[in-house]
């Protein structure tokens, strides 16, 4: 029976390490303290288990002033923990039965034996049930190896704890271990007798890895190795506007979720690092910028921000010289106001197209040359000042003979008639291009060339407002 004992207490030793209710984030821990040894549950006649005998626990229990335990365990998950406990002792109180009744002897001493103990538990916390972070209530099941004197036995082992976490990492530990043994005597240094066994000490549980320090366990660290927020399962919050650095567009600027975490300074609706005017509200087609006169020109790059201008000119208006309503850069005649639909120049009138008419017909030539007769210096002259008045206008000069002479004759007259008045006129600043001339001979009287009245009617240079 005692071999079966050792071998049973011996696999149960192999099992694996226990836990003082450490957890996944520091599954290792270690207890040390003091224990007492009390023999008198096996002595009485029903031999039923009583774990806390506490009256007169002087005469009872055995205990050794100094630590007297050590403890180290594993936690394996979902409340459950493995370990291997060893425990040292002194017997000098020995309770026996008194042979043939259910009473107790008085306590003897067997010869101050030493008592040595292995044990290995299965232990469940009920912390997390209880969802407390600080009372941690268990049970335990395991069994051991005990050495009491000469005598050594196995045992099965089944006990409660309770311990007090000081800390998150540190805690007072107490427990009491029912160690039942299978000896059949209860001789000293012959058998080992079915005992209870009694723990108090520190327990202080590790192994938790924090790479960055921020008391967030690795395990559980979103960001492992940068120092973040419980909130955030350990990610950082550079600017602290309450959005993790990984999701905030700005990390090291605070602001707002609905701008992903950016700031906008001036409340425009812009980030700052989209806003050209960060300090001025502003508007999105003008990316954060001002346009107070609207004219689509940020006041920052307009040259006149209160009155509305093209861009092209700063955002200032483009100056009208003549006030015509047609800026310079389109006017043709920016010094003469004029009309839109020509341009910023004035409209010549039906009027003044016959008065230069009326001039050209009294334009006199040396007889059959195309030299001036001095007397007709004053009409070209008005021609001129006419011609000034309308700086964008076209004319066409046509030159025109009576009939007196070949046809070869007239036709070369009078185109050399018109080019002379063309060629006067330009000497007199009407530029090049405004100007063109022709003859044409006799082939368009207006008159009767039978009469002297009348071929002097047809001799004529006549204008024409070129479209």
């Amino acid at each position: 029976m005692k071999h079966l004992n050792k071998l049973f207490a011996a696999a149960l030793l192999f099992a694996g390490l226990t836990s003082q209710a450490q957890d996944s984030n520091n599954p290792w821990a270690v207890s040390f303290g003091v224990n007492g040894v009390d023999t008198k549950v096996s002595a009485v006649g029903n031999d039923s288990p009583k774990f806390i005998q506490l009256i007169n626990v002087e005469d009872n229990w055995n205990i050794l002033p100094s630590v007297s335990y050590l403890n180290v365990s594993r936690y394996v998950g979902d409340g459950f923990s493995f370990g291997l406990t060893g425990s040292v002792n002194k017997i000098d109180k020995w309770i026996s039965r008194v042979p043939g009744t259910e009473s107790t002897d008085n306590v003897f001493d067997p010869g101050n034996l030493s008592y040595y103990g292995i044990d290995a538990v299965i232990k469940y916390s009920f912390m997390d049930l209880l969802k407390s972070k600080w009372l941690d209530p268990s049970i335990n099941l395991g069994g051991g190896y005990n050495f009491i004197g000469d005598a050594s036995a196995g045992t099965v082992n089944g006990g409660l704890g309770l311990t007090f976490w000081i800390t998150e990492q540190v805690g007072l530990q107490f427990q009491s271990t029912y160690k039942h043994s299978f000896d059949d005597t209860r001789v000293p240094n012959a058998d080992i007798p079915t005992h209870i066994q009694h723990f108090a000490g520190l327990t202080f549980k590790f192994g938790g890895k924090d790479t960055d320090g921020d008391g967030i366990y690795d395990k559980d660290d979103a960001c492992p190795e940068v120092a973040g927020l419980p909130e955030f399962k350990g990610c950082p919050d550079t600017d602290s506007d309450g959005i993790q650095d990984s999701e905030d567009a700005c990390p090291e600027q605070a602001g707002p979720k609905e701008f992903n975490g950016c700031p906008d300074r001036d409340g425009d609706g812009i980030i700052d690092n989209e806003d050209n005017c960060p300090d001025d509200k502003g508007t999105k087609i003008m990316k954060g910028c001002p346009d107070a006169d609207g004219d689509g020109v940020a006041d920052k790059d307009d040259n006149c921000p209160t009155i509305a201008g093209p861009k092209e000119n700063a955002g200032c208006p483009w100056p009208d010289t003549d006030s015509d309503g047609v800026a310079d850069k389109d006017d043709k005649c920016p010094t003469v106001a004029g009309t839109v639909a020509n341009f910023g120049c004035p409209e010549i009138s039906d009027d003044t197209m016959k008065k230069l008419n009326d001039y050209g017909k009294t334009i006199l030539f040396d007889t059959g040359k195309a030299s001036f007769h001095k007397s007709t210096m004053p009409v070209l002259e008005a021609m001129v000042a006419i011609l000034k008045e309308y700086p964008s206008a076209k004319f066409h000069i046509s030159g025109h003979t009576d009939s007196v002479g070949s046809d070869a004759l007239n036709l070369r007259l009078s185109k050399e008639r018109a080019l002379a008045v063309e060629k006067f006129l330009e000497s007199k600043g009407i530029a090049d291009d405004r100007l063109s001339s022709d003859g044409y001979g006799e082939t368009k009287p207006i008159a009767s060339n039978k009469t002297k009245a009348g071929r002097s009617q047809n001799r004529r240079v006549e204008v024409t407002l070129m479209k």
